[in-house]
């Protein structure tokens, strides 16, 4: 991707008008944006752009945002889920979408930090080439090569080969049994004050580096990488002092100007070599601490909602046991009202009883027949106020025509059915089994009585002239009743009964 848009930038007219980040109130820094190619920004190594925050090393991320062009010719960018964002215009814009950018909007990467403006403020230009070309700032992969070329020997030479007497040398023939050794010639002045720079630079990006770790633990990976790294450097720079110094008195001024520099280098590479080591262990220890902090507080939320639970278990214990206390209460409370309700119902029963008991002695005592002792069925009063039972009375009277209780004579009964109706009803109130006994009694009785015959009355002597009545009669037998009242020896009328073929004979 890099090497394409290298190699369309050398094709380039210097008149050809090319999009470019331009940075706020800066002459420097600005970032091409590359046709046909997606720029990417951001603090990593895999980035067309590598940008770096000296006031907060974490502003950018390791791929903050990538520029893409459209089909169209307008531009795009995305926000690569960085932890500070996009803002386009003021706005951040949503992360892993693609956002329609304008010549003229202003596009800033990460936000103010404490007492400062946004580090990186960008306008997106299109100007000529030619008129922006100083300020652009070069990709971070063609640094990269640059570097590496930079480093690489142009050539190599044999040991046979003499030093040039117009020029520096080039080569060290080593002194001793191995001479088909050659080393590479001392760096220019200028080379070498450029190294310096890189270097210096690079402990500025190591010191900034130093002041995050205890923000940022991923960085042990990257420090682990450029320990390596300066491991290398140590070992080739103290294989050049070993060559150096093994090689024969007579060296130039220039070779050991060269020595002193690279034991200058030596040193500062282990220098680094210990900084970083320290950083290392004070990454392993703010790690550890962080970790350990990390279970303490664990343990301290575990803690904290066991609590919660044991007091909400608590709570709810509470609450139940002043809910059974008030269940308990009314169940107390309902107890004692079927307590009442019962004794009172019992108190009901009781009194019932009694006054059915009391009911049942008035009509043994009151309303029962003398004569078989049972309550009146179809009661019946004779003329001396005394009551029985129709069917019975009528049966005594077969024997005995006076009153079994005062013995006076009987001259008229009469039936009384208020005692029949009172009798009715107080019976309702007794039990079953007197209920059915009674109906058993009157369908008895019932059973029993006939129709009344027809009876005829035959008046006394003294009334002769008078014709007998015939008071009824039935098919089988005739009763004839006699007037007596004017013989003082009859009380009442003689009744007397003879057979229908009698009657006819006489």
């Amino acid at each position: 991707m890099d090497t394409t848009a290298t190699d369309s930038t050398a094709l380039e007219d210097d008149d050809t008008k090319v999009f470019c980040l331009m940075r706020v109130d800066k002459d420097s820094d600005w970032l091409r944006l590359f046709e046909n190619t997606e720029v990417t920004i951001g603090r990593g190594v895999d980035v067309t752009y590598q940008l770096w925050s000296k006031n907060c090393p974490l502003m950018i991320s390791r791929i903050h945002c990538a520029f893409k062009q459209r089909e169209d010719g307008q531009w795009t960018v995305i926000d690569k889920k960085s932890l500070n964002g996009v803002w386009v215009n003021h706005c951040r814009i949503a992360a892993e979408r693609a956002h329609l950018v304008c010549p003229g909007d202003s596009i800033r990467l990460g936000v103010a930090a404490d007492g400062h403006n946004v580090e990186f403020d960008y306008t997106l230009v299109q100007r000529p080439l030619k008129d922006i070309q100083s300020f652009l700032s070069i990709p971070y992969k063609d640094q990269n090569k640059a570097a590496q070329v930079f480093k690489k020997p142009k050539r190599k030479m044999t040991v046979e080969m003499e030093p040039s007497t117009s020029s520096k040398p080039k080569l060290y023939r080593c002194s001793g049994s191995d001479k088909s050794t050659a080393w590479p010639c001392p760096l220019p002045q200028t080379e070498a004050q450029q190294q310096r720079q890189q270097n210096a630079k690079q402990d500025e990006i190591t010191d900034v580096k130093a002041d995050e770790t205890p923000k940022d633990m991923d960085n042990l990976q990257m420090y682990s990488q450029n320990i390596l790294v300066l491991r290398e450097q140590v070992d080739s720079t103290e294989r050049q002092v070993a060559s150096l110094e093994g090689q024969a008195q007579e060296s130039t001024s220039i070779r050991e100007e060269h020595v002193r520099e690279l034991q200058s280098q030596l040193e500062t590479l282990r220098a680094k070599m210990d900084k970083m080591k320290t950083l290392e262990n004070s990454f392993n220890e703010a790690k550890q601490q962080l970790e350990e902090q990390k279970t303490q507080q664990q343990e301290e939320h575990l803690k904290k909602q066991l609590e919660e639970a044991l007091h909400e278990q608590k709570k709810v214990m509470d609450e139940l046991a002043l809910s059974r206390q008030g269940f308990e209460q009314m169940l107390l409370a309902k107890n004692k009202e079927l307590q009442v309700t019962k004794e009172e119902k019992e108190k009901a029963c009781a009194q019932k009883e009694e006054v059915v008991t009391q009911v049942t002695e008035v009509l043994e005592n009151e309303l029962q027949c003398i004569i078989c002792s049972e309550l009146f069925i179809e009661a019946v009063i004779l003329n001396c106020a005394h009551g029985f039972c129709r069917f019975c009375i009528q049966q005594w009277r077969k024997k005995k025509d006076e009153c079994p209780i005062c013995r006076q004579a009987i001259q008229s009964q009469t039936r009384c059915l208020a005692l029949d109706n009172c009798i009715d009803r107080m019976v309702e109130n007794l039990s079953l089994e007197m209920k059915t006994r009674r109906q058993e009694l009157v369908n008895e009785r019932k059973g029993i009585v006939r129709p009344p015959t027809e009876v005829m009355v035959i008046p006394d002597e003294d009334a002769e002239a008078e014709d007998p009545v015939l008071v009824g009669s039935s098919p089988s037998s005739s009763v004839l009743s006699v007037d007596s009242e004017s013989d003082p020896d009859y009380s009442q009328s003689s009744v007397v009964a003879f057979s229908d073929d009698s009657f006819l004979d006489d």
